[in-house]
């Protein structure tokens, strides 16, 4: 399925949605990779001190702590990709089609105790709560069913989605490009754009490079010439590169 995004620069631009039977397949992932964890840690621990290493509190906490913020530390660090994610080539990004702020990687991993509530297990077992109670552990299941662009109620508090890398653009990790050592700047006026919009700019290229959508790069480029206040003669596409390059040359500097 795809969906139509608005970008920073007011064009739409298609993004494929990620199926759901790949976001629980790499959630799957996920769960194996922070259990293995546990595991091994635990008997390389116990191997290495005591079993009674669990009764310090603080050695505890440090322990835990990987397994607790395992995925918004893997989103901001890999730039939407946990392992699970990776390994099912999907990713998080903004609703806007840019990078995710770390702000909205801290919500969608705070509101996964809504979307993932397993502590309804123990409030059940406890008495705390009816065993109709249950039914809240399938909310964000339902989110992603019931919502236009398959989201789980951390993306939608978040502004967010997650897409199919497979079939889409080679995504880039970053919004840094190589430039030469003897490069020229031609576009300061590129440092008025903000990072989320740098990066949409360079999804955009790869995009329009991939589907040849020389159109697009025209839309893009005339809207930005117009917020920049900028003339320019280049070819839409390569007018877009060389601001990509400028915005390199100016931040590193």
């Amino acid at each position: 399925m795809l969906v139509k995004l608005d970008t920073g620069f007011n064009i739409e631009v298609e993004f494929p949605i990620s199926p759901f039977a790949r976001r629980m397949f790499a959630w799957i992932i996920d769960v194996v990779v922070m259990i293995t964890y546990l595991y091994l840690g635990n008997k390389l621990l116990v191997y290495a001190f005591t079993p009674s290493w669990m009764n310090i509190g603080w050695a505890t906490v440090l322990f835990g702590m990987p397994v607790a913020f395992y995925h918004p530390a893997f989103e901001i660090i890999f730039n939407g990709q946990s392992i699970g994610k990776k390994a099912m080539a999907i990713k998080v990004i903004a609703e806007d089609g840019g990078q995710p702020s770390i702000s909205q990687y801290l919500v969608r991993w705070v509101f996964r105790m809504v979307d993932f509530p397993l502590w309804i297990f123990a409030m059940i077992a406890g008495a705390v709560m009816p065993w109709w109670g249950s039914v809240f552990l399938f909310a964000g299941i339902a989110c992603v069913i019931m919502t236009e662009k398959s989201q789980r109620i951390g993306d939608v508090v978040a502004g967010t989605i997650i897409i199919d890398t497979k079939t889409t653009t080679s995504w880039q990790d970053t919004v840094f490009t190589e430039i030469e050592s003897t490069y020229q700047p031609k576009y300061p006026e590129v440092m008025r754009l903000s990072d989320k919009d740098i990066n949409t700019l360079k999804s955009i290229i790869e995009t329009v490079k991939k589907k040849t959508d020389y159109d697009l790069s025209i839309r893009i480029a005339e809207r930005i010439k117009t917020k920049l206040i900028i003339v320019s003669d280049q070819d839409s596409l390569d007018f877009l590169e060389t601001l990509l390059k400028d915005y390199n040359y100016y931040s590193t500097k």
